[in-house]
């Protein structure tokens, strides 16, 4: 059932960005600078792109962006978690050690216990 719901998703947002580039088809200088600026600098670089490429590039440039944002943002998080790794498995390398070193000897209530409450 999900599966086709997902399935229904995807074709509802193909069909609108079908419609969207259909809607948006006209040719646009894309500028490195405004034309004033350009003049000044030397920097004329320019490019003729249909307007939805220049709409879906943003979109797609904006969502790299804020992927590397927040993957940036999140180093630390990764750094604790990575550390907090490596002190768990020290502590259960000393866990295993103090297990094996410690004598097998029974704790004096659970004797008492087991001795049916008889001190000796």
């Amino acid at each position: 059932m999900l599966r086709y719901l997902r399935y229904g998703f995807l074709a509802v947002l193909g069909i609108c960005l079908i419609t969207v580039a259909l809607a948006n088809r006209q040719v646009v200088t894309l500028r490195l600078l405004p034309e004033e600026m350009a003049h000044y600098t030397g920097l004329t670089w320019a490019i003729e792109l249909p307007l939805f490429l220049v709409v879906f590039g943003g979109i797609i440039a904006g969502l790299l962006i804020g992927f590397f944002w927040e993957w940036l943002r999140e180093a630390k998080h990764r750094a604790k978690a990575s550390q907090a790794q490596r002190d768990a498995r020290v502590l259960e390398r000393e866990v295993k050690r103090l297990r094996k070193d410690k004598p097998e000897h029974k704790d004096e209530v659970l004797a008492l216990l087991e001795g049916g409450g008889k001190a000796g």
